[in-house]
């Protein structure tokens, strides 16, 4: 995939109020148009991935998979306040002529639309074939649906929600105490609260999973072990990953970006709202997922005029998304007509 900087000289206002006087945008994209502009795949990522979802995707993007270059146009833009590219805490604070770090504003699902919506301009493109997101990625896509419904011939939204729930902030919430203990978090550099976040990437990892996923891949064989346990060193693990490529600032910021999410949001009630929204829309959830349970998408199935709604069977819970490609594959052939 080829990597972009696209870099917006105009104000971005936040929803909080926080006026950049300009952002960059980075994104990736695989394959060209067709002579209509009608094949463009659009991807939104989840909270600590990247522009380029042939690497967290593989089994999904790239020659001769799914979604292959010689087919579509494919789009990935990284969110707004992560640490791969686009506008976030390590950027350049004008107003200071340093790093934001934790002075970056709360931004919000709403205002990462904003700017797959100056892509999708900076592109010219006015219909999208296909849209995907799951998570995070698809509480995006939601937004975006409301605010320019006729832009998508299909989307499918997958593990996501019409709000963010208690639950979920909880998670989150548990994710940022984890984060502030460290006493490190605060200084004025890129590696400050690292391992803090290591260990709450420990607290997500649960959420993503659940026990039977942990059952099955982290079961001891001695049952004369008493210490070094698998499911301890994969925490660890986990941890210790994230440490190596993301940042602490990024991760609070995009964990409270998640809790903002709510379609009704100074709008009108939420099932009035979800009835606007006409695009076709293929929801999808996984059965054992804790973290957005099936209600979540049975919701939104109800209250969407022209929606479906598919149930993956998968041991892995939310992170099922990443994994259960045989599955998804089929659902989206289905939806893109193809053999």
């Amino acid at each position: 995939m080829q990597r972009h900087i696209h870099l917006h000289n105009q104000p971005v206002i936040t929803e909080s109020g926080f006026k950049f006087e300009s952002i960059e945008i980075t994104y990736h994209t695989l394959g060209t148009f067709d002579p209509s502009k009608n094949n463009v795949v659009w991807i939104c990522h989840a909270f600590t991935a990247n522009s380029n979802p042939s690497e967290w995707w593989e089994g999904m993007v790239g020659e001769q998979k799914l979604f292959n270059p010689e087919d579509y146009f494919i789009v990935c833009v990284n969110m707004l306040g992560s640490c791969y590219g686009t506008t976030g805490p390590l950027s350049i604070n004008p107003q200071t002529q340093q790093p934001f770090y934790g002075d970056f504003p709360v931004i919000t699902i709403r205002d990462m639309v904003h700017t797959l919506q100056i892509i999708k301009d900076a592109l010219n493109i006015n219909k999208i074939r296909f849209a995907v997101g799951f998570s995070m990625g698809g509480q995006q896509l939601l937004e975006w649906m409301y605010e320019s419904p006729e832009l998508f011939d299909d989307v499918l939204l997958g593990a996501t929600n019409a709000f963010h729930s208690p639950w979920g902030i909880a998670f989150n919430e548990s994710q940022r105490l984890a984060i502030e203990v460290d006493p490190t978090f605060g200084d004025r550099n890129e590696k400050a609260g690292l391992k803090g976040m290591g260990a709450a990437r420990g607290i997500g990892v649960i959420s993503y999973r659940n026990y039977r996923a942990y059952d099955k891949t982290q079961r001891e064989v001695n049952d004369d072990k008493f210490d070094h346990f698998k499911a301890s060193s994969y925490q660890k693990y986990q941890g210790e990953k994230l440490m190596k490529r993301f940042n602490a600032y990024s991760y609070w910021i995009l964990s409270k970006a998640m809790d903002s999410h709510n379609i009704a949001r100074n709008r009108k009630n939420m099932e009035s709202v979800l009835n606007t929204i006409t695009t076709k829309t293929h929801l999808v959830g996984i059965e054992s997922d804790y973290l957005f349970p099936l209600r979540e998408q049975q919701f939104l199935n109800d209250h969407l005029p022209n929606s479906d709604l598919t149930i993956i069977d998968s041991d892995y819970g939310h992170d099922g998304f990443l994994i259960e490609f045989e599955q998804l594959s089929s659902i989206i052939k289905l939806i893109l007509n193809k053999d």
